[in-house]
């Protein structure tokens, strides 16, 4: 007889772990099925947003996370751009990091600084984490070969390196298992997207003379080129650590192979200056945009790169993933204890996809801008030109709004004609749909310190009777809710609203001065009920 699980996870990177850490710590029994028995050693991944170490707080991991990092406490995490290689006159380092959506320029609204260090250091953590939940059973060195689905649940079907084969049974499964997900092949999700038709080189090496020579710029952790040849396509070094380790993007001719290739060679010329390398990896990636149609068949999801992929400009991809993982875990959870609806699993394409649409069409957008800078602007053809037009780049480095947000979600009382984006700048003000910023409360704690792990209702200064009728409301609906009362006074001013319905996930669902006519329509809707 097949095991039966809640759900099954297939595929064990950093964002099938995480749905498995979100899941194990609400109780539901899930099984994770990965292939790899350990992480891979490739430093891909690392630039972590605030928002994403809000998500490592609530796992119960933050602190292992930041003592994993490998670069010394406070080191400047953000970027150096520069015209022709990096020796090169024209270069900029935008205060803050330059990095839209993170860093200092919007910590006051999160609950966590970012951070940085390599995936596969991120994955030990959440592997640790994992183990600690006993409603999580790890399947490493497994991978699921085959699945179905019927009105009673899904089974998926697994073998260990083809020797063994065993059938798992649940209510449902989530595909995390990247870009070539045999999830999404198998229930026939298709995705679309932009293929820009060129090849990318990823090569890790270490080199300390090239830490050294780069000691004219301040200290940052990225280090971008833009050369005119190169179409608007970058040349990237990357930190692993500060002294010897590197991880480098670049385009290269279709034909390339580790082996027919100078890659010291490119390196040095990205540089501009020789300096000697000692490679670790070569491996290589195509520039392409891609997003699937549906995140949601029945009782099948996607998530992470299962469901989306672009090339790794910004340091987007892993910190959606862990988003998708988030979003989705809360509410696999509150269907399967009885309290959510089917909207609630629906609303999880319909919040997240256009996030990411949205996302990838500002990348292909960067391009096409770095691309029409190049073409119109040379020092050789007019320099009072070029420089006058390389100060405006430099000025609006670190400018662009990224606020992820739901507010046109059908699960969300969003303001009317709104629309799920990732349009807005951070504010302290508690709006349905987008993140709740951070305050203290009059007893000094912070307000994220007292969220419950259901919906909570902040009330300031709210009378007994409107807490009442949330409260009969949600107890009809079997919705954990937590009511956390305190005065309207301090930092909780800044929220411009007296009542405030925080989700699992930390997003505003609702929030109001004063009670509606009726509480349980409001929340009937934010349970998709």
């Amino acid at each position: 007889m097949a095991q039966r699980y809640q759900a099954i996870i297939v595929g064990g990177g950093p964002v099938g772990v995480a749905l498995a850490v979100e899941l194990g710590q609400r109780g539901i029994t899930c099984a994770l099925v990965e292939r790899r028995l350990t992480p891979q050693l490739i430093p891909k991944g690392q630039n972590l947003t605030n928002r994403t170490l809000e998500h490592f707080y609530f796992w119960g991991c933050v602190d292992e996370l930041r003592a994993a990092r490998i670069m010394p406490p406070g080191y400047p995490i953000g970027g150096v751009t520069a015209y022709g290689n990096l020796m090169s006159e024209y270069w900029y380092a935008p205060a803050g990091g330059g990095q839209p959506g993170r860093g200092e320029g919007v910590r006051p609204y999160y609950f966590q600084a970012n951070e940085r260090l390599p995936q596969y250091l991120t994955e030990e953590v959440l592997r640790q984490r994992l183990a600690e939940l006993p409603s999580v059973t790890t399947l490493f060195g497994w991978s699921a070969v085959a699945l179905e689905q019927d009105d009673r649940g899904v089974r998926v079907r697994t073998t260990n390196d083809g020797l063994t084969e065993e059938v798992l049974e649940a209510d449902y499964v989530v595909g995390c298992d990247g870009a070539r997900s045999m999830v999404r092949e198998y229930m026939g999700i298709d995705r679309g997207g932009a293929d820009f038709d060129q090849q990318m080189v990823l090569a890790v090496f270490r080199s300390r003379e090239l830490h050294k020579g780069l000691s004219r710029f301040p200290e940052r952790t990225t280090y971008r080129v833009l050369r005119p040849e190169l179409r608007g396509y970058w040349q990237f070094f990357g930190r692993v650590d500060v002294g010897e380790g590197w991880f480098f993007h670049a385009p290269v001719p279709e034909d390339t192979t580790p082996d027919n290739y100078d890659f010291h060679g490119l390196v040095q010329q990205a540089a501009g200056f020789s300096f000697a390398a000692t490679f670790d990896h070569v491996g290589f990636w195509d520039l392409r945009i891609s997003v699937a149609s549906t995140y949601r068949q029945g009782r099948v999801f996607i998530a992470g790169d299962a469901c989306h992929n672009h090339p790794p400009y910004g340091g987007y991809g892993l910190n959606s993933g862990l988003e998708d993982a988030v979003n989705l875990g809360w509410k696999l959870a509150a269907v399967l204890e009885g309290w959510g609806g089917e909207r609630l699993l629906d609303s999880y394409t319909e919040e997240r996809q256009p996030v990411f649409v949205q996302t990838g069409e500002a990348i292909a957008a960067g391009i096409e801008r770095d691309r029409a800078f190049l073409d119109r602007y040379s020092p050789e053809r007019d320099q009072a030109e070029f420089e006058e037009a390389w100060k405006q780049m430099a000025a609006r480095a670190g400018t662009q709004e990224y606020e992820p947000n739901y507010e046109g979600s059908s699960v969300v009382l969003g303001p009317p004609n709104s629309a799920c984006s990732i349009r807005g700048r951070p504010s302290f003000r508690a709006q349905a749909g987008r993140h709740l910023a951070p305050q203290p409360l009059s007893s000094r704690r912070n307000v994220f310190e007292e969220l419950g792990a259901g919906f909570t209702l902040l009330a300031f200064d709210a009378n007994h009777q409107i807490l009442d009728g949330f409260w009969k409301a949600a107890q009809t609906l079997l919705m954990p809710l937590k009511i956390l009362r305190d005065s309207y006074e301090g930092g909780r001013k800044a929220y411009e609203s007296r009542l405030i319905l925080v989700r699992p996930d930390q997003y505003v669902a609702w929030q109001e001065d004063e009670t509606p006519e009726d509480p349980a329509l409001v929340l009937r809707k934010v349970v998709g009920s």
